[in-house]
C-alpha cells in the first residue's frame, strides 16, 4: 500500500466550480495532458476536449455522438476498446436529478466494474467526485495521480483521480 502512495503524484488546483467541469481551463488543461489515446467521455456534457474522444452524454441536447446511459453505452460497446476512459458523472443524487432532467443515473459501482472490458491493457480511467471514488486495486488499478480542485468558500472540493490498469 504504501509503496502506491509513494509513487502516487498529487496536485492541487484553484478553480470556480461549474456544472460544466471542463469548462475551467485548468481543469480540461489538466485533463488532456493526462489522456492517452483514443479517449471515452461517458458523461461528456457540452465541453469538447482537445484529443480524440468518442462522447457520450445521456441527453440528446449536448453534443455527443451517443446519447445512452452511461451502464448501456459500456455493455454496448462489445468490440470497442479505449486507453483513457473519463468518468465525471454528478455527483450526487440531487445533481443526478438536475442535471439529467430527473433521469436517475447507471449504479456507479455496476459501471465502474463495466469499464475494464472496454479498457485496453495498461488503459486509463480518470474518476471526478467530491469524493475519492476509483476503480481500486480489487479491479486491477493503481492509483497515479490525485488532483484536489479547490473551488472556495463553503463549496466541496473536487477530487479527480487518474489510475492506471495493470
Amino acid at each position: 500500500m504504501w509503496a502506491t502512495i509513494e509513487s502516487m503524484k498529487f496536485t492541487y488546483m484553484k478553480t470556480p466550480l461549474n456544472k460544466y467541469t471542463f469548462k475551467s481551463a485548468k481543469i480540461r488543461e489538466w485533463v488532456e495532458s493526462q489522456v492517452e489515446g483514443r479517449v471515452l467521455n461517458l458523461f461528456a456534457g457540452k465541453i469538447l476536449l482537445n484529443c480524440p474522444e468518442v462522447r457520450n452524454d445521456i441527453r440528446k441536447n449536448m453534443n455527443a455522438e451517443y446519447h445512452l446511459d452511461a451502464l448501456a453505452f459500456v455493455k454496448r460497446c462489445k468490440d470497442s476498446r479505449f486507453n483513457t476512459v473519463l468518468l465525471d458523472p454528478p455527483y450526487s443524487y440531487r445533481k443526478s436529478m438536475e442535471m439529467y432532467e430527473g433521469k436517475v443515473m447507471s449504479p456507479f459501482n455496476a459501471l465502474k466494474a463495466s469499464i475494464p472490458r472496454i479498457l485496453k491493457k495498461k488503459g486509463i480511467v480518470i474518476t471526478f467526485g467530491y469524493h475519492s471514488v476509483s476503480m481500486g486495486t480489487g479491479r486491477g488499478f493503481v492509483q497515479k495521480h490525485l488532483l484536489v480542485i479547490s473551488h472556495g468558500g463553503a463549496i466541496h472540493d473536487t477530487i479527480a483521480i487518474k489510475e492506471r490498469m495493470v
